[in-house]
């Protein structure tokens, strides 16, 4: 069942990066261009995407399990670190050079372009090495129900 969720939950992320054309480099890089011929395409997919993720994200704070069972793992919040501002930095360089991100460019593969199979090995190069100098850090205890009960006497 996770599976197919999962690959459900791709077919949907994929569907919407072609038809926001979000896939399209051009697009990406005409949103970076403030001063020339800006697309404002990319502030309404991001949008869209705060719209869906912030009540899931609230309501997931007060579950201890997922629909499907699993317990709830919502990461802990962190400071801004070095390794943060050097990580978001390359991501936004590739970004601005490439006009993609992760997820468009595994859409993009479905094309065969050569370019694009260069740009995801480089892109699958640069994560393995980020996790070389990564501490290791264990994983998030499930929250009990307890800790997952409403923190607030009016819900």
């Amino acid at each position: 069942m996770k599976a197919l969720t999962a690959l459900l939950a791709g077919i949907v992320f994929g569907t919407g990066l072609l038809v926001s054309g979000m896939t399209d480099p051009a697009n990406v890089l005409g949103f970076l261009d403030l001063f020339g011929d800006w697309r404002p395409q990319l502030a309404f997919v991001m949008g869209g995407a705060v719209l869906v993720a912030a009540p899931a994200f609230w309501l997931a704070r007060w579950r201890s399990r997922t629909l499907l069972g699993e317990p709830v793992s919502l990461p802990a919040r962190s400071g801004v670190d070095a390794r943060l501002v050097t990580g978001a930095a390359v991501f936004g360089v590739g970004w601005g050079m490439s006009g993609l991100c992760p997820g468009p460019a595994i859409v993009v593969l479905a094309s065969g372009e050569p370019l694009i199979f260069v740009f995801v090995g480089a892109l699958l190069a640069g994560s393995w090495v980020a996790t070389l100098g990564a501490p290791k850090r264990p994983a998030a205890p499930a929250r009990t129900d307890a800790a997952a009960a409403p923190r607030s006497a009016g819900l």
